[in-house]
């Protein structure tokens, strides 16, 4: 759904990475359709999931459901146990998605309880730790290399910057310094488009 599903993001200090995770564009649609219809949201229930947090799902989106998703995969590959702590981010919620879930049901058909389930065993319970790796530094520098195509021949940036990003120490370490500027330029973007103004 996102850049990162396509493109190496330029702001990702890939020398930093220990492990990417891919996870599969139909997992996260079955589960949007899951937390997000009725059919889903019974069924949920039906299998003890408290109706608070059948309530609390659409908290998610796809990206933040994605998320979700690979931190289920990430336990499930360093055997974790109910002693330790997976933290992830719910980087968006179904607010932003209601057209999706439109488009969904006119393409699909309705979503009934058999499909819940399916989606519940497979894309839930039935994550695996297929489409993993823990990354070398030799893995690291390859996924770093697949910036080039995208920042370099399409978006203008510099060979010399992209070589910065991985062999620059301070590269990395002097962005928190500029946190002002950037401040400053995001303010300006959304006075150009007129976000700020839509929200009040």
């Amino acid at each position: 759904e996102g850049i990162g599903d396509k493109h190496v993001p330029w702001i990702h200090n890939v020398k930093n990475t220990d492990m990417v995770i891919a996870i599969d564009d139909e997992s996260s649609m079955s589960l949007t359709r899951l937390f997000n219809e009725p059919a889903g949201q019974e069924y949920l229930v039906e299998q003890g999931v408290s109706a608070d947090l059948v309530e609390q799902l659409p908290l998610l989106g796809i990206s933040g459901i994605a998320n979700m998703l690979s931190a289920i995969k990430f336990a499930k590959y360093y055997e974790l146990t109910g002693q330790d702590v997976v933290m992830t981010v719910a980087t968006d919620s179904m607010e932003m998605y209601g057209s999706r879930l439109v488009e969904l049901h006119e393409s699909e058909g309705q979503f009934t309880a058999l499909e819940a389930a399916g989606a519940f065993q497979r894309h839930l319970l039935g994550q695996s730790i297929d489409y993993m790796e823990e990354l070398t530094y030799y893995g690291r520098k390859r996924i770093h290399n697949l910036k080039y195509y995208t920042w370099v021949e399409q978006q203008g940036k510099t060979f010399d910057e992209i070589q910065a990003q991985w062999y620059d120490d301070d590269y990395w370490e002097s962005i928190p310094g500029k946190g002002d500027e950037i401040d400053k330029l995001i303010d300006e973007f959304n006075e150009r488009t007129g976000l700020l103004q839509a929200l009040s």
